[in-house]
């Protein structure tokens, strides 16, 4: 499916375990024999996942200390939990919303897994400190599990959470791919009193299996670095690249692969950090390219949300702001003096040039500049590692691009008297803290198509609904009022875990 044929494309996506931390090559039995035994056959299985987020919090880290596949074993007929996992990675929760990613495939086991266990060490929680006045800062608490019934939790700093899966997840030796979706549920999981963050939590995930051709198995948008550049420009093409983790995989073109900002084969560099969506192969078990975008040609990337836009220090109509604030929610390479997870300063020379992603014309300019930016926006930014001037201080970058996001609210204001195909919202959410004024919704034209979880068209929605759009925030440049391009409008079943993920998407 191509996003951009049915006017789908999403920025995303999602987050759940890094990669490498549900299925990983691990499920090996010990055997003292003379002569080895033959090694377990194994399939292959990937992962995506997304999560529900939650007012103020910007992440939610935590060490994954292991995962298992419930699953019969066919000797002893008795119940065993095999291990999934090598690796103990630190994971943030809250990182993705309404967006969906490729986070690893690996070769596990063959069998058929009726359930999942996820066994978690002691989180962190960080959340937006908005002041007064001023530029909003980043709090951190130590979080500790609930011990109270119905919790799954039996110590305060460590929490297995066990999942029945309603669809099996069957992995063989020679069939295509499966994978899961896992949905981490902030809004559920971390308890509020009176307004305020306990640092208490209740684990809460939604899990379900997921094939290659399903919607949930769909990879909307991937980031990494290019490794091995394509032997040649003129497509069909295959080119490598390691994703934020050291995963490497291999991206294939074809003469259908849609290219960004009218850039190509050609325009890619050993430097190059590239944004990918498309779809799993079966066969080659690497991912076809729907569409890439080139997000830094000069070895840095960062992205995340705008927290602050300074002000410019002239008082002449029309100047530029100085820079702006960024909560870096990515980061490619890892060794710079930028830290993931905090808010970092964007120094603006004049020289950098602004995108909208999916859009290709010059009118994306006039919408989008350095006049345009806006607290809330989710944008990314890419430019030479050398830009990197102090601790979380970043200037000199090249292109500032404005990216798709989740944005979860309410429907507000009488419906009849909005324009025609547009409804009013207030933003919850950590966007919600960073927009605190009213939107305007438009869902119009190819948006149409993209309804999902109980909506099917405008009529659908009334006022008081909670919903979740996926689109561009923007500030209209007629009046200054703050809009949001519409791509996907998910209905309230979205918040319901049982509702059937939609095969149309």
């Amino acid at each position: 499916m191509n996003f951009r044929t049915h006017g789908k494309h999403l920025t995303n996506a999602f987050v759940s375990l890094t990669a490498a931390a549900l299925f990983a090559t691990g499920c090996g039995n010990s055997n003292v024999a003379s002569t080895p035994p033959p090694p377990a056959a194994t399939g292959s299985a990937f992962v995506v996942g997304t999560d529900a987020p939650m007012a103020s919090v910007v992440s939610f880290v935590v060490p994954v200390t292991g995962v298992c596949g419930v699953t019969m074993n066919t000797t002893t007929n008795a119940s065993e939990c095999l291990s999934l996992t090598t690796l103990t990675p630190t994971v943030d929760f809250a990182r993705f919303n309404g967006l969906q990613t490729l986070l690893d495939m690996n070769s596990v086991a063959v069998g058929t897994y009726t359930g999942i266990q996820i066994t978690l060490g002691a989180p962190t929680i960080s959340y937006l400190n908005v002041p007064a006045s001023g530029a909003p800062t980043i709090q951190t608490m130590a979080g500790t599990y609930s011990t109270t019934s119905p919790s799954p939790c039996t110590s305060t700093t460590s929490c297995t959470y066990t999942a029945t899966l309603k669809i099996p997840l069957v992995v063989t030796q020679t069939g295509p791919p499966v994978g899961l979706r896992v949905d981490f549920d902030l809004a559920d999981s971390i308890q509020v009193s009176g307004g305020n963050i306990t640092g208490v939590v209740t684990p809460t995930f939604n899990i379900s299996t997921v094939g290659v051709n399903d919607a949930g198995g769909y990879i909307d948008w991937m980031i990494a670095a290019v490794s091995t550049l394509p032997a040649g420009t003129t497509e069909p093409q295959s080119f490598m690249v390691t994703g934020p983790h050291g995963e490497q995989f291999t991206i294939n073109t074809t003469s259908s692969t849609e290219w960004e900002n009218t850039e190509s084969l050609s325009s890619l560099t050993a430097s190059s950090i590239v944004g990918i969506f498309g779809k799993l192969d079966p066969v080659t078990q690497t991912l076809d390219a729907d569409g890439i975008a080139i997000l830094s040609q000069n070895g840095f990337y960062a992205d995340g949300q705008i927290t602050y836009v300074t002000p410019p220090t002239s008082n002449v109509a029309g100047a530029p702001p100085m820079g702006f604030d960024i909560y870096v929610r990515s980061l490619l390479p890892a060794n710079t003096a930028v830290t993931l997870g905090d808010i970092s300063t964007v120094t603006l020379t004049g020289n950098e040039k602004f995108f909208i992603d999916n859009m290709r014309d010059s009118f994306s300019n006039f919408l989008f500049n350095a006049n345009q930016l806006l607290p809330g926006q989710d944008v990314s930014i890419g430019g030479p590692s050398s830009g990197v001037t102090g601790t979380n201080a970043i200037t000199n970058m090249k292109r500032v691009v404005l990216r798709h996001w989740g944005f979860n609210g309410t429907v507000v204001a009488d419906l009849t008297n909005q324009p025609p195909g547009s409804f009013q919202m207030q933003i919850n959410g950590f966007a919600g803290v960073l927009v605190p004024q009213t939107v305007t919704v438009y869902a119009v034209g190819p948006t149409a198509m993209m309804w999902r979880f109980g909506y099917g068209s405008m009529g659908d929605i009334k006022v008081g609904d909670n919903v979740r759009v996926v689109g561009l925030l923007l500030k209209d440049p007629t009046n200054g009022n703050t809009v949001l391009l519409a791509h996907y409008v998910d209905g309230p079943s979205f918040l319901d875990p049982t509702f059937p993920i939609p095969n149309t998407w």
